[in-house]
């Protein structure tokens, strides 16, 4: 017999969540026979039943209606009491709790936050970009800690609080959990995966997908500027707009991308120097001595055609952990993949814990840097100095910054990254 029928959409987390609580503790609940979401759930129907309008929301078989996504889960697992979701002890219950809100306080809702500034539902504030990803860190480094000793949160059985974790760490992976902070949280890698792998809620989660790069945003394209007028088309039969794919709820729309344009920095007159050929040297070759990338570099290098640049982190004083200022160095680099046919850069950062800075060099098409990085809508957080290489100061800084051995104020490099 089901329970009666849940309002969610496949791409949900939270619905998976109370569909696999379902499904671990042998319960069988309905999807509605047909649903559109933004559409059904705006319906006066429906919001009088659930006036926010929001799912997952459930409407039971025998009347009883409730929503918001925890309290679903609770009442579902506690309609199987045999199924260990929900432990009897009256300690083991209220730590079952604990972690509930652990995952969705502390590591979910920042990872909501940062789904909503990287597409624009929110406007994009790259402090608090850093901020919210601080802070699901710390959720994720206190669950690391905890499942280093054991299999599961609570007890030696999975509890809904195991399940709820793995429902939030299921949508981080595609936002936030990328190759390299996975490094960082192997045991909750391992607790996910046993979860959502799980016999039981193997179909209801489907398959984890792990991005190779966190989430960023991506300024829109900005308008043309206004075109001579053209002979007006024939008329066409008009489209009905396509769907916009849901994320979570209302919140979590993806905005449509606006058409391209044609970047001015293609109308400069042809360059002899060719980026990409010095991109494979500089990958290929060792950076200095003879033979090396800096010396292919000075062979090749057309000072009309391109610019080289220092750029400097304007708030060096906000820094803290130097590889959470290494990330802030490729949140930069992916934010500027429209400009990668035009730029290269070497930028790293300098000091330790508390007390470093972020510097490097970059070599850009053009004699002006703004076209270049102003793609990237963090590019007024850094300053940029244009180097003359024929100064001995500007050429050493230039080269320290290829060669990854930059000196700043007594500070050393730590770490760095590319822009190739």
């Amino acid at each position: 017999m089901s329970l009666g029928t849940l309002y969610t959409v496949p791409q949900q987390a939270q619905g998976k969540r109370i569909l696999a609580a379902a499904a671990f503790a042998g319960l069988k609940l309905e999807l509605p026979a047909s649903y559109v979401h933004f559409e059904d759930n705006k319906k006066p129907e429906f919001l009088a039943k659930f006036p926010h309008g929001k799912i997952p929301a459930l409407d039971g078989a025998d009347g009883f209606k409730v929503f918001e996504t925890s309290a679903i889960a609770h009442y579902v697992a506690s309609l199987a009491p045999n199924s260990t979701l929900l432990p009897s002890d009256v300690k083991e219950a209220a730590l079952v709790e604990q972690w509930i809100s652990v995952a969705d306080n502390e590591i979910g809702t920042y990872v909501g936050l940062i789904n909503q500034l990287c597409r624009s539902v929110l406007p994009y504030n790259k402090p608090a970009h850093v901020a919210f990803t601080e802070r699901a860190i710390r959720g994720l480094k206190t669950v690391e800690a905890h499942l280093a000793t054991r299999t599961y949160l609570v007890t030696e059985r999975i509890t809904l609080a195991d399940i709820t974790l793995a429902s939030v760490v299921f949508r981080a992976a595609g936002i936030i959990l990328d190759a390299e902070l996975r490094k960082q949280f192997p045991n909750v890698i391992r607790h996910t995966e046993t979860i959502v792998n799980h016999p039981a809620m193997k179909d209801v989660f489907g398959p984890i997908e792990w991005c190779d790069k966190a989430l960023q945003f991506i300024a829109p394209v900005k308008e043309k500027k206004e075109a001579k007028p053209a002979a007006a088309p024939a008329p066409k039969a008009e489209k009905k707009p396509k769907k916009v794919e849901e994320d979570d709820d209302d919140d979590d729309l993806v905005p449509k991308e606006a058409p391209k344009e044609k970047n001015p920095l293609d109308l400069l007159p042809k360059s002899t120097f060719n980026l990409e050929d010095w991109k494979r040297a500089y990958s290929n070759m060792d950076t200095r001595g003879p033979g090396g990338s800096l010396e292919w570099f000075y062979k090749n290098f057309d000072k009309e055609g391109f610019s080289v640049w220092r750029v400097d982190f304007k708030y060096n004083d906000e820094l803290t952990q130097t590889f959470m200022s290494s990330n802030l160095i490729g949140g930069f680099f992916n934010r500027l993949e429209a400009s990668r046919k035009y730029l290269f850069g070497s930028m790293g950062v300098l000091g330790q814990t508390n007390d470093s800075v972020i510097s490097g060099a970059l070599i850009a098409r053009g004699q002006d840097i703004k076209p270049v990085v102003d793609v990237a809508p963090d590019y007024e957080s850094y300053e940029y100095k244009k180097l003359d290489l024929e100064n001995a100061d500007d050429k050493a800084f230039f080269e320290a910054a290829l060669a990854w051995d930059l000196e700043i104020a007594g500070k050393k490099w730590v770490d760095g990254k590319n822009f190739k």
